[in-house]
């Protein structure tokens, strides 16, 4: 009988060892955020950014095509036969904070940039925020053109605040406002300083395509360009997404592409084109 009350009372303690031990772990637990799914496929909307970061150790190799102006007709193949590229790489340092780096033939100009998240739409915040800051390198102008030209010279400054939201499974929509500031320009048809800002979205239409549109508006922009408006549609293909385009801007890189759009929807002066992620 002792012994029989002693294995009682040494299962009582263990049980209620048990349960201290439970409701301590419970006490102590942190409860995570519950976080939206990226409001966009894609790390461009069409040329602008999107909110989507790539994640820790994730690389993205880029290779981006803008043709000519469809304008051109047949004597240029409607475009083909003025193409320009974009080679370069994106690489996820944290979930947060990424790093690019990429050159283009249109005035082989070199860009590197750094993408951080601020802030992600969840329950309690309604936004997805991150900025987004860039540098160009022009190295098209030649010193022998140029005697007096200085690395300086060749600089672009752009600095932009990604601003989007996931409505729905199917809509998401982004606000870009931006800065750029060029240390050499042409005051005859363009600006030393430029603010804009843009606007985009992405209307999913099945399992693995969508159209996406951006928009971009530049305060007191001289009568030379135009404002850039694009339309594109996103191709989800296991590790790759695929962007055909269509865009009345040809550059690639934002300080050109925002700034420098010339091309008349009207008049069929626009520019078909591509982007190409790969990720690893």
């Amino acid at each position: 009988m002792n012994r029989f009350l002693l294995a009682i009372a040494l299962f009582c303690g263990i049980t209620v060892n048990a349960q201290d031990d439970l409701l301590s772990e419970l006490d102590s637990e942190v409860v995570e955020e519950s976080y939206s799914t990226p409001a966009f496929k894609g790390l461009q909307i069409v040329t602008l950014q999107t909110t989507k970061m790539p994640a820790k150790k994730e690389f993205y190799f880029v290779v981006s095509h803008r043709f000519g102006s469809v304008k051109d007709g047949i004597s240029e193949f409607f475009g083909l036969d003025m193409a320009t590229t974009k080679i370069g790489g994106v690489y996820g340092i944290a979930d947060w904070l990424s790093v690019s780096a990429s050159r283009h033939t249109m005035l082989k100009v070199y860009e590197t940039g750094v993408k951080y998240r601020v802030a992600r739409q969840n329950d309690s915040f309604p936004f997805e925020v991150v900025g987004y800051n860039t540098v160009d390198i022009n190295t098209f102008l030649e010193k022998e053109d140029y005697p007096k030209i200085e690395f300086n010279d060749r600089l672009t400054y752009i600095s932009q605040l990604l601003i989007s939201r996931k409505l729905s499974n199917k809509l998401s929509l982004e606000l870009v406002p931006s800065f750029i500031h060029k240390n050499l320009y042409d005051p005859a048809i363009e600006n030393e300083d430029q603010f804009s800002i843009g606007a985009g979205g992405r209307m999913k239409i099945s399992k693995r395509l969508s159209v996406n549109v951006e928009y971009v508006y530049n305060v007191d922009k001289p009568d030379f360009y135009v404002n850039p408006l694009s339309i594109g549609l996103d191709l989800e293909t296991g590790g790759h997404i695929f962007q055909l385009l269509f865009a009345n801007s040809q550059s690639m890189t934002e300080g050109g592409y925002i700034t420098q759009a010339a091309g008349d929807w009207g008049d069929g002066d626009f520019f078909f084109g591509f982007n190409l992620y790969r990720v690893f």
